[in-house]
């Protein structure tokens, strides 16, 4: 694998770059062990998958939707016949463990066949007219052109949730994944080569998030642009889309937090606490990051949190006895070091963890143990700023309106959950709660793939993804009137 070079997928071809030149992607489990090759692609790579996409648009969508959907039904064969092998280079080059990696995988699987089943399903509805000799329709047609920029934390899923919808309801693809995990990116659109769709529908570049990211963004071409990832580059692709008049849909993170109340599962609550918080190192844009405990349990829950995570064992994913992998590159390794340093320079105690592990096995990785602070004020950075990793900060609260009010105090409204067993204090918190999906007695971040995903505030802005949502985004609303 370490020779191996992903090209450009451009028109049903796969291509150097005009460059010829390459990015390498490097296990975050062995800093010198390199994955995979991608093509460090510049703009005239980019005027070419545009181009293709734009000429390939029109036959797209006359094809029809029942035909888009038997190809996406092809997709998710191919993708399931390769799925042991995807999900080990998704662990070699992210870090999330083999067992995450395959349910991912799988999960790419599920979405290709649900979304290949929308090709039965109606486009549009017949609405009655004043005019009683008239007929009057809607149908859903493609937005055309459709940019797609996806970050590293979900390399199979993520992609596979804005793809599959795009080319079923009629669009044209640009993709550009980031290049940390673009190589687990190029064998799932190698599944999608070998389903033979009709050339320049989709299109595969990889780069700099600087050149090809940006391109993307600005283009004219683009006519539609769908992304996660940073805050940073998010606001960007809303101004880019703002000025150019065209659809945009960014999902921007979010600081999720779980209350546990006085009469909840103690138990419950912190097994799914340390799944939501600890499972793919903290890395999901829907991670358990500010726990708050009411007083009467504050001290068992915590206890119990204390115990259940000592147990947790950290190392290389695709050892079989390995709970939590390390951070996906250097640079997610720093920031969370940084955060654990301004945990405890604002004042906060660092009960567990938190410590960089780089003896033995870990020496050439990018370790750091699970991390829990006490005494977290809610105005402190660790409990307001996205940290992405293994941290967590205890809040300890009066009552289920101090909790509710604390987990509201922060810019981000993604995903919330709460354990109880009192039926009031669900609802109340259900009713109040500032999050796009909202969980009870389960962890913040389950996401299912038949339902709306999507976040409130500086998480997210345009229509949700995922489910029947999806349609809102990639297709536009023709009303048709029809008289003899």
């Amino acid at each position: 694998m370490q020779n191996t070079i992903f090209k450009n997928f451009i028109n049903n071809e796969w291509v150097e770059s005009s460059s010829q030149k390459t990015l390498s992607s490097i296990s975050p489990m062995n800093k010198h062990e390199v994955v995979g090759q991608v093509a460090a692609s510049d703009v005239q790579d980019l005027e070419k998958a545009i181009q293709s996409a734009h000429e390939a648009k029109i036959q797209w969508r006359k094809l029809g939707q029942h035909a888009r959907g038997q190809f996406l039904f092809k997709v998710a064969d191919i993708l399931e016949s390769r799925l042991d092998e995807i999900a080990e280079t998704m662990t070699k080059e992210m870090g999330k463990t083999l067992p995450e990696a395959k349910g991912e995988t799988a999960r790419g699987v599920a979405i290709l066949r649900y979304y290949a089943g929308e090709g039965m399903r109606k486009n549009g509805d017949v609405i009655p007219s004043s005019d009683s000799e008239a007929l009057m329709l809607t149908r859903r047609v493609p937005v055309g052109v459709v940019g797609i920029i996806t970050p590293w934390n979900f390399p199979v899923a993520i992609p596979i949730w804005k793809l599959a919808p795009a080319l079923v309801y009629g669009n044209t693809v640009v993709f550009k994944p980031a290049t940390e995990a673009a190589v687990t990116a190029a064998k799932v659109m190698e599944c999608f080569s070998e389903a033979n769709l009709p050339k320049g529908v989709l299109n595969f570049i990889t780069g700099s998030g600087s050149v090809i990211g940006q391109g993307i963004i600005d283009h004219p071409g683009i006519e539609a642009i769908t992304f996660t990832g940073s805050e940073t580059i998010g606001r960007e692709v809303l101004k880019a889309a703002a000025a150019k008049g065209i659809k945009s849909q960014v999902e921007m993170g979010g600081k999720n937090p779980v209350i546990v109340t006085k009469d909840a599962d103690i138990e419950k609550a912190v097994e799914g606490t340390i799944s939501g918080a600890f499972r793919s190192t903290g890395q999901k844009c829907t991670a358990t990051s500010k726990v708050i405990v009411e007083a009467p349990i504050y001290e068992a829950f915590k206890e119990k949190l204390l115990e259940e995570t000592k147990k947790i064992k950290v190392g290389n994913g695709l050892q079989a006895d390995v709970w939590m992998g390390p951070c996906a590159s250097e640079s997610q390794f720093n920031t969370v070091k940084e955060y654990i340093n301004i945990g405890q320079e604002e004042g906060a105690t660092l009960l567990l963890g938190g410590e960089v592990l780089d003896q033995q096995e870990y020496k050439d990785g990018f370790y750091v143990s699970p991390a829990i602070f006490d005494n977290v004020q809610p105005s402190m950075r660790i409990a307001q700023e996205e940290i992405f990793g293994p941290v967590i900060a205890l809040i300890k609260v009066a009552d289920i309106q101090e909790a509710i009010d604390v987990a509201n105090d922060t810019k981000y409204g993604l995903s919330a959950s709460i354990y109880t067993q009192n039926i009031s204090s669900f609802l109340k918190f259900a009713d109040e709660i500032e999050a796009g999906l909202v969980r009870i007695n389960a962890e913040s971040a389950g996401v299912e793939l038949q339902a709306p995903f999507g976040g409130m505030k500086q998480s997210g802005v345009g229509s949700r993804e995922q489910g029947e949502a999806a349609q809102e985004f990639y297709t536009e609303v023709k009303t048709i009137f029809i008289k003899e």
